[in-house]
């Protein structure tokens, strides 16, 4: 055999074993490599719901930032979500994104039906190999100092949180924001109120307005309709998900934003470089990773203390540098 010849062989093998351990999709044709990354999701809720709206925001600044191609399905049912998954792994979609908690066993059963396409879910629970990652809005972070900002606006030492229901991922926000505003005033009860669903505006705001009417002076919009309650009733609001300050300028005193943008760019740069992996996405949600952050305080700016916004600012360094860690709490959380 020629030396030339040889060489080309033990290439060929080198690349064979390569390819056959390699992450999804890691080799790639020239033609593949031309081509835009075809990126999909699947939300069980409606777009304008904010849990799925910051993702979908983040999917929108991909496709501008990273030059995929976006498209997306809302308010897909658990009868039809497989079905939708199914015809976007077959379309030619090599990501498909969304939210997982309703539909958990349906996305991951999916999922292993297509190991050479990339899923990146919401969800409660762990990935699973080959190909299904997780993420989940780990915001608790900005909960708590929003907290500590209820603890010291309270006038009737009562602060209340109107959330969806009582899951892991909605009960942490609501014990952090409720732990930062006894840090401050450990003479403050808390309230809770879940509405059983993760979409559902004018029982949310009937939740609210019976918290006011029992004492609330502060209140924590976990869900979409609470905020509109609190400006009928002129007390502070805390938003949540995305900075819902223009929803009633006078009321938000802030919100607990989640940017999911640190999670799109991770996943979207493996998949277009071929080393995506099942894991959990998690971090990338942190406050330390750009994932989360409280609101600009807006109209507040000027009516909140100066030894609160002092406050506020001390507590946040010492979350970024690491010197005081929020405590997760996942237990269903109790009114007081």
């Amino acid at each position: 055999m020629k030396t030339t010849s040889l060489k080309s062989a033990l290439r060929a093998m080198a690349t064979f074993l390569f390819t056959a351990a390699a992450p999804i999709s890691l080799v790639m044709t020239d033609a593949a490599a031309e081509e835009k990354l075809r990126v999909a999701a699947v939300f069980e809720t409606p777009i304008e719901e904010p849990w799925v709206n910051q993702i979908h925001v983040a999917l929108k600044q991909a496709e501008k930032e990273l030059g995929i191609e976006y498209t997306w399905s809302e308010s897909v049912k658990a009868a039809d979500f497989a079905r939708v998954m199914r015809e976007y792994a077959e379309g030619g979609y090599r990501l498909v994104m969304g939210d997982a908690f309703g539909a958990e066993r349906i996305a991951r059963r999916v999922a292993k039906s297509y190991p050479d396409i990339a899923f990146t879910f919401g969800s409660g629970i762990g990935p699973a190999e080959p190909n299904f990652a997780v993420f989940d809005n780990w915001i608790h972070e900005p909960a708590y100092l929003a907290g500590m900002i209820a603890g010291k606006l309270t006038k009737k030492d009562t602060v209340g949180t109107v959330a969806a229901m009582t899951i892991p991922e909605v009960n942490r926000l609501s014990n952090a924001f409720c732990a930062g505003a006894k840090e401050v005033n450990p003479a403050v009860k808390c309230k809770f109120s879940f509405i059983g669903s993760f979409f559902d505006p004018p029982k949310a705001k009937e939740a609210a307005l019976a918290q006011i009417e029992q004492g609330v002076d502060v209140i924590y919009a976990e869900r979409f309709g609470v905020i509109e309650a609190a400006a009928e009733k002129g007390i502070p609001a805390i938003g949540n998900m995305s900075d819902q300050w223009e929803l009633a300028p006078d009321t938000v005193v802030t919100s607990v934003v989640w940017d999911m943008w640190p999670t799109v760019k991770q996943v979207v740069s493996q998949v277009k470089a071929g080393v995506f992996t099942s894991q959990d996405f998690g971090q990338f949600s942190y406050m330390g990773k750009g994932g989360s952050f409280l609101a600009p305080f807006h109209e507040w700016d000027s009516k909140l203390p100066s030894e609160v916004k002092d406050l506020i600012a001390q507590r946040k360094a010492e979350i970024l540098d690491g010197t005081f860690r929020v405590p997760i709490d996942e237990s269903a959380p109790k009114s007081e």
